[in-house]
């Protein structure tokens, strides 16, 4: 890992890490919020109720002009998440059906400056990428990581960092800072994700060198994952860093014990609002987030889900992404 990647995917965990810390509970009495220790000491509410209270801004009349004609016409913005994300990414309120999130806030905005209603549709994950091929979705917000392997297929603008967090049962002693760290180890991961890529090609890393392969193990839901990772039937859980550090902080069974650059080694990943490769919206997104970047929207965001950490000061237009092949 180069120096400035570990650098900058620590400063991320560590700031997520304290800004989650072990225990949370949930105050019904309170409209439904998790309670956390903030950073400075004192604590933090998350709401998790549908009752959002979310954050608004104006329309921007000349970036909306951006936007394709056929999206205008029909007034309303087709976002698509993944139903298998988590807190504080995308997830269940405390009705059990309304989706928030980070990852909704930031898609709700950037609707805002369009003129556009949002309009959310949750699937799983594999169903965003079909749904945005067939036109059926306008754009895709899910923790999606910017990739030169999907830049075949579609346009990315940037608006968060994308940092990978290993996860491992509390007093377990790993530690995680590359491919030896791995080698024989159980580990589960979502298939289909950049996490995924990653953890294949560490096994073949291990195997060359001569060690032990990883024993990859997938789950249909993360209750199944972590319900392994108790039991010992696996030893690490490598997913988005933002739900392993909250899932950590909030069960205080869990810990991350390491992180890594979701564009590999030597490029800071990003993730990325996805559409359609030249169905013409990429750039009416990239100016709707720099707009909530200078109007200070975006960052009131990511603090409220403790992500501040993971901004960026610019979204670019399909900027370098994780490598098809990730050394």
């Amino acid at each position: 890992m180069s120096t400035l990647i570990a650098r900058r995917t620590s400063a991320a965990a560590l700031g997520l890490a304290t800004a989650l810390v072990l225990a949370a509970c949930s105050n019904p009495s309170d409209g439904g919020t998790t309670e956390v220790a903030a950073a400075n000491g004192g604590k933090t509410k998350i709401n998790i109720s549908p009752d959002q209270h979310r954050l608004t801004t104006d329309k921007v009349n000349s970036i909306a002009a951006e936007v394709p004609e056929k999206i205008r016409k029909r007034g309303t913005l087709e976002i698509v998440d993944s139903t298998g994300s988590a807190a504080p990414l995308t997830f269940h309120a405390t009705d059990n059906k309304t989706m928030i999130g980070v990852e909704t806030d930031l898609a709700y905005l950037v609707a805002n400056v369009l003129g556009l209603k949002p309009h959310t549709n949750s699937v799983s994950w594999e169903n965003i990428f079909v749904g945005l091929d067939s036109g059926k979705y306008d754009v895709g917000f899910s923790n999606i990581t910017d990739t030169e392997e999907r830049k075949e297929k579609y346009d990315f603008a940037s608006y968060r960092e994308d940092n990978l967090g290993f996860e491992a049962k509390k007093g377990s002693g790993l530690k995680v800072s590359g491919p030896k760290d791995v080698a024989g180890r159980t580990v589960a991961v979502d298939s289909g994700t950049n996490q995924e890529k990653l953890l294949v090609e560490w096994s073949k890393e291990d195997e060359k060198a001569g060690r032990k392969p990883v024993n990859i193990k997938y789950y249909q839901n993360a209750s199944d994952t972590y319900l392994a990772l108790q039991s010992g039937r696996i030893d690490l859980y490598v997913g988005p860093n933002p739900t392993a550090a909250y899932h950590a902080a909030t069960t205080g069974k869990t810990e991350v014990v390491g992180t890594y650059s979701g564009a590999g080694a030597t490029l800071q990943g990003l993730i990325a609002a996805t559409t359609k490769k030249d169905n013409g919206l990429v750039k009416a997104l990239a100016d709707a987030f720099n707009e909530i970047i200078d109007n200070g929207t975006y960052a009131k965001v990511l603090k409220r889900w403790g992500l501040s950490d993971e901004a960026v000061t610019k979204s670019r237009i399909n900027p370098p992404g994780l490598p098809k092949t990730n050394k």
